[in-house]
């Protein structure tokens, strides 16, 4: 395991903190449980050849409900994901961990202004934009990032693209608590506006904020849409995850 690679395990999986999730240490296990009903998540596992089974059927049982297991490709046993499929966990795309220093970050902005993005109205003109372009309810996202931005402030940053009065891209980045990563989430362009480099000055907006705020990382689960251009901005693949949903 390299350096980054090690201060990432630790500082965003073994001991991370997430707003509005109680942290807990179980048998093997580092959860996450939502204080608003959300789904709750294992964010890091301890396990082996002899103990990974049993302690998959006991998370099961402890959360009675879904939720997600955040499976690396780093992870012990090498087989983890397959266990969890047959117990019925159902996995998500795959996604690359990019991560570089924020202050390599070398970018000249195009012609275009990307703007803070504060109020409630603002958030829900973002989760519309998500919704029209994904066809998916977003709406517990939306609650999620509207209550963060009023009770942590000065930890979630929303980042937009107008053309006129017409949100057409937008992102947004958490500086993780006790840790030095910020990361960066969401990043959609309405189809009629991609290929005018939007994508990178969310990006670029971003890591200037983390570096203001004296963060060392920025870093990015990226899908195969988003990596090349991450790569091509210095970003480094870590590992790969897979988000792994419970059975009903």
């Amino acid at each position: 395991m390299n350096e980054w690679l090690k201060i990432f395990h630790d500082e965003l999986r073994v001991h991370a903190k997430a707003p509005g999730f109680r942290r807990e240490e179980a048998d093997h296990v580092v959860r996450h449980l939502s204080e608003y009903g959300e789904e709750g998540f294992v964010i890091a596992s301890d396990l082996n050849e002899e103990n990974a089974r049993n302690v998959i059927k006991k998370q099961l049982h402890y959360f009675q409900e879904l939720f997600e297991w955040k499976v690396y490709s780093y992870d012990q046993p090498a087989h983890l994901r397959e266990l969890l499929e047959e117990e019925g966990f159902i996995p998500d795309e795959e996604e690359a961990v990019m991560v570089m220093e924020a202050g390599d970050f070398q970018y000249q902005f195009p012609a275009v202004k990307v703007v803070e993005m504060t109020t409630k109205e603002e958030v829900d003109r973002m989760i519309e934009l998500w919704e029209n372009i994904k066809n998916e309810d977003f709406s517990e996202l939306g609650d999620r990032l509207w209550r963060d931005l009023q009770n942590h402030p000065e930890e979630l940053f929303i980042y937009g693209i107008y053309d006129g009065e017409t949100l057409v891209s937008a992102a947004w980045m958490y500086l993780e608590q006790d840790s030095s990563f910020a990361s960066l989430w969401g990043g959609v362009t309405e189809s009629d506006y991609r290929g005018k480099g939007y994508y990178t000055a969310l990006v670029a907006a971003r890591a200037g904020k983390a570096v203001e705020k004296g963060y060392r990382f920025v870093t990015v689960d990226a899908l195969p849409t988003s990596r090349p251009i991450l790569e091509k901005l210095g970003f480094k693949c870590l590992a790969y995850t897979y988000g792994m949903k419970s059975p009903r």
